[in-house]
């Protein structure tokens, strides 16, 4: 991680409304041998259980889901505009048949604790899970959410997690 340097997650200044919602993250998980990533859309950051967290969501089907569920830790990791295209690519794809982060044109950096994010990132947020919880169709007050995001009925997988240490380009 020689060209980040690691800040305090408070001092962190980012829109992600934004950056999530609109520019995307990327959530990658395993270890330094296999990991694999996927691009997200959905997700929070704040504050609970006296610790900063992020909130990602994964569908079951998805095949990074069994390496964020194999491992402790995640990283969530945030681009500058150039690499649309590399997001788009790794949302479109699986990493069960093809090295998908490498056919995205990036390359995989590891934090100090060993959890894999991709080097081209300008921030990478090192996450270790907390909490993981099912979506439940009951639990809708506004049912037309349900209806209108999981007609297939695979609801997402809730993953929070503390943000351990957030790393941003130099």
């Amino acid at each position: 991680m020689e060209n980040f340097k690691q800040i305090d997650p408070a001092e962190i200044t980012d829109n992600f409304i934004r950056a999530i919602g609109r520019e995307w993250m990327l959530v990658t998980a395993g270890n330094r041998e296999s990991c694999n990533t996927m691009t997200a859309s959905w997700g929070l950051i704040g504050f609970i259980w006296g610790r900063p967290v992020a909130q990602f969501v994964i569908r079951p089907q998805r095949y990074t889901r069994e390496f964020v569920d194999r491992e402790e830790r995640a990283t969530l990791s945030f681009f500058s505009p150039e690499y649309r295209a590399a997001l788009e690519y790794c949302g479109s794809r699986t990493g069960r048949t093809e090295d998908k982060i490498r056919n995205a044109g990036l390359t995989v950096a590891c934090t100090d604790d060993g959890v894999p994010a991709p080097a081209e990132a300008r921030l990478i947020l090192q996450c270790r899970k907390l909490y993981v919880g099912r979506i439940r169709p009951e639990g809708f007050v506004d049912r037309s959410c349900d209806t209108k995001w999981y007609p297939q009925h695979d609801y997402h997988e809730v993953y929070i997690a503390e943000i351990e240490r957030a790393y941003v380009r130099k």
